[in-house]
């Protein structure tokens, strides 16, 4: 058992031992110069796992998307995304004061669009107005809650993307943690998008970056992007070994994570107070409404040694990760549980 159980994000995992011995063991070179020979190695284990021709390590994912818009269109273009995408809600605005395009939204029922819903807000380019010309996917859907985008789904926006002519890009932050949710490969995954980014720095546990892979031609392109925003990173290789050692040892173990958000959220059904979004996460968060204040809860809990998220007045997630045992969670279940006793006698 930790001294304390941080469930605010996935995102706050710390490079295991073994992990802080390859990062300190790495070769490395100068990446700018595109001669670090650990970025070299993990680049190409991404886009392998990706089945795309070429990657690019970025230093984090809201980069990754920035410069995947900025590859795959003009200032001015209209893009289209979920109203819930990471990209809409917590990129600080990047897709109109970074990429200076217009963004589009559809609506998803509990994070999976549908080909028809998505179809409907297509716009063609005309002396009017600006075209679609790039559609974005986040899976696992952070805000529906971890939630899966079924292959089959995939496969039908690929194929009204290239009806009309419409790029895709995924969002895969927590890609492997759908992979470990349904057992289908990555690539099958990514087969049914253009480009695609993952993040190395969330469930799989490594400190720092994303890959963004993709065409080879398109991902030159990228490379001058990533150095404009300044993302040209020099002895990177330090960095890229905690992304083949999570790569090659952390993916399998994502299953141990979603179990855990399992067994939390089922200890939490019957908490005062408190209404749990679903008994069966899809993966890795466990969100639920709290009748009080949800500020009030997390600082109750807090003292306690359990950190969550507030997401609004009355909402909290948990996410389950890399430095959350079973013990943390037997223990969150019985401090949320006390402390929903004494908040509720006390209103």
């Amino acid at each position: 058992m930790h001294s304390v159980v941080d469930l605010r994000s996935d995102t706050v995992t710390r490079p295991t031992p073994e992990m802080r011995r390859a990062m300190a063991a790495a070769e490395v070179g100068d990446d700018v110069l595109d001669d670090d020979p650990t970025v070299h190695r993990l680049q190409e284990r991404s886009a392998e796992l990706m089945g795309k021709e070429a990657a690019l390590f970025m230093p984090s994912g809201t980069m990754s998307n920035a410069v995947a818009i900025l590859a795959h269109t003009r200032p001015g273009d209209e893009i289209l995304l979920d109203s819930d995408a990471h990209s809409m809600l917590y990129e600080v605005g990047l897709p109109a004061t970074v990429c200076h395009v217009l963004t589009r939204q559809f609506q998803s029922a509990h994070g999976i669009p549908t080909v028809q819903g998505v179809a409907r807000h297509l716009h063609t380019e005309s002396i009017h107005s600006p075209g679609t010309t790039l559609i974005m996917l986040e899976n696992t859907h952070n805000r529906a809650g971890g939630s899966v985008i079924p292959l089959e789904v995939h496969a039908g926006l690929r194929d009204l993307g290239r009806e009309h002519g419409i790029p895709l890009h995924l969002d895969g932050a927590r890609l492997f943690n759908a992979v470990a949710a349904t057992g289908i490969p990555a690539e099958r995954f990514a087969a049914c998008v253009d480009t695609v980014t993952f993040c190395l720095s969330k469930g799989l546990g490594a400190p720092v970056g994303s890959v963004l892979c993709g065409p080879s031609d398109w991902i030159l392109r990228a490379r001058r992007f990533r150095k404009m925003l300044g993302g040209g990173l020099r002895q990177s290789g330090i960095l890229a070994a905690a992304g083949l050692y999570a790569l090659e040892h952390h993916r399998e173990r994502l299953a141990d994570d979603h179990a855990h958000a399992r067994r939390l959220a089922q200890g939490l059904a019957d908490a005062q107070g408190l209404r749990i979004d679903t008994l069966e996460p899809a993966t890795n968060m466990v969100y639920f409404q709290t009748t009080g204040s949800a500020a009030e809860l997390a600082e109750a809990l807090r003292a306690k040694g359990v950190l969550c998220g507030t997401v609004t007045p009355n909402r909290i997630r948990m996410v389950t990760h890399l430095d959350v045992d079973a013990d943390d969670i037997d223990r969150t279940i019985a401090n949320t549980h006390e402390v929903c006793d004494t908040l509720n006698r006390t209103s």
